[in-house]
């Protein structure tokens, strides 16, 4: 017993999966890791452009191989009329408002880009975000629900001609 006496032994149960909440929050947490490394890369001036793995088939052999392919990164920030950077915060293809009514920072640099989005993402990390995100989330699921009962009409039938 000597050996298990060095343990710190804890009650714990294990959960079965990550909350919906927390999915979302890494996901978002993911693209702006992504967007951090694509500012860095534009201010040191090399190019970044993240990789995913993709199953293809040789058409000769028929066997699947894994490969790594590019993936297509936009930055979420542009430069605006007066010259300063503006940074855009993505969930999916929709605009998250960070406050309410506002939806884009305003900065002066690319470092102020990078600073940006890393409170940002440590923001995302606290969970103190998880209401813009449910609220987007909102969004995408009641304009889903309203293309499936345009959808659902019924079809006009014409009379058969005789």
């Amino acid at each position: 017993m000597s050996g298990l006496n060095a343990l710190k032994l804890v009650q714990a149960k294990r959960e079965k999966g990550n909350s919906p909440q927390h999915a979302r929050r890494q996901k978002l947490s993911t693209k702006l890791a992504e967007q951090i490394q694509l500012a860095k890369a534009q201010q040191s001036g090399a190019e970044f452009s993240p990789v995913r793995v993709r199953t293809v088939k040789d058409e000769a052999t028929g066997q699947s191989r894994k490969v790594e392919v590019p993936k297509k990164l936009k930055p979420w920030w542009w430069s605006d009329e007066k010259g300063k950077l503006c940074i855009t915060v993505r969930y999916g293809a929709r605009t998250l408002e960070i406050v309410e009514g506002k939806n884009a920072i305003e900065t002066d640099s690319i470092a102020d880009v990078i600073t940006s989005l890393q409170v940002i993402r440590s923001a995302v990390d606290a969970g103190e975000l998880d209401k813009r995100i449910d609220a987007v989330m909102g969004q995408v699921k009641a304009s889903s629900a309203k293309d499936s009962a345009t959808s659902s009409r019924p079809t006009l039938k014409l009379p058969a001609k005789s």
